[in-house]
């Protein structure tokens, strides 16, 4: 299985609009990051976790040219904003929507143009919603849905294999962590070194990945606080025993 980060960003993304700060005036690509998003790819299948606002750019950069199925963390607008621009992706055949009935609930009501009958012309995506109440088989991926907190949301984390993708979490609870036995490469979001009420920071993220057992850990969903580069020291100082990294947008690996 192969993976790719299309964005690695918060939802304001980096640079943000209006920012003069040593990050978004970096000349760093690394330090450059979309809405947060992946793909994975195996078997000739190919999944994308979440479709934020730059998903047109994200598939164009990532050279997406087919897609088997779309899984949904949550419907806040960086993870979905993007829903429209799978269009192109959907000319020859409908495409699954996963996600918890709350978040499906939300994209049906803010995408509403797609599931009501309209004219021709205009155009809109061919999609199926689907609840994702537990295991699902796309090609030969075999993916989890895992419960985590997004402050007091409940929102979904995915797991295939050894692989696990948790963004915009700030809690994991307990049952999901046995979910998570076994799982050696692991993705989670670290907002930044400081604190925050609904993300992980990275010190958080790290004391996660330690409880999960990872032996490589990437971190997702940065801000503009720190550049890449700083980011790299502060993980190889602090999360050296779980092999943590900051992740940055274009990375690919195999798990």
């Amino acid at each position: 299985m192969r993976f790719r980060f299309l964005g690695t960003g918060t939802s304001f993304g980096v640079p943000v609009v209006g920012c003069g700060c040593p990050v978004c005036r970096s000349t760093d690509p690394r330090d450059t990051r979309y809405r947060s998003s992946l793909l994975i790819e195996s078997g000739g299948a190919a999944i994308v976790i979440d479709s934020g606002p730059e998903f047109r750019l994200q598939a164009l950069r990532a050279g997406i040219r087919r897609l088997d199925a779309l899984l949904v963390t949550h419907a806040h607008a960086d993870h979905i904003a993007g829903l429209d621009d799978v269009r192109p992706l959907t000319r020859d055949r409908v495409l699954p929507v996963y996600g918890d009935e709350a978040t499906l609930a939300e994209v049906r009501e803010r995408f509403g143009y797609i599931f009501r009958p309209t004219q021709e012309g205009g155009g809109k995506p061919r999609i199926e919603l689907r609840p994702a109440a537990g295991p699902l088989l796309i090609g030969d991926i075999e993916l989890s849905p895992i419960p985590v907190m997004h402050g007091e949301l409940g929102i979904l984390g995915w797991r295939t294999g050894d692989f696990a993708y948790l963004t915009d979490a700030s809690g994991i609870p307990d049952g999901s962590y046995g979910l998570l036995r076994g799982v050696e490469t692991l993705v989670i979001n670290g907002l930044r070194r400081r604190p925050h009420s609904t993300h992980f920071s990275i010190e958080e993220a790290l004391d996660a990945a330690r409880r999960i057992g990872a032996a490589r850990t990437w971190i997702t969903h940065l801000c503009h606080e720190s550049t890449h580069v700083e980011l790299e020291e502060y993980c190889a100082a602090r999360g050296a025993d779980v092999g943590a990294r900051p992740a940055w947008d274009g990375l690919e690996g195999e798990a």
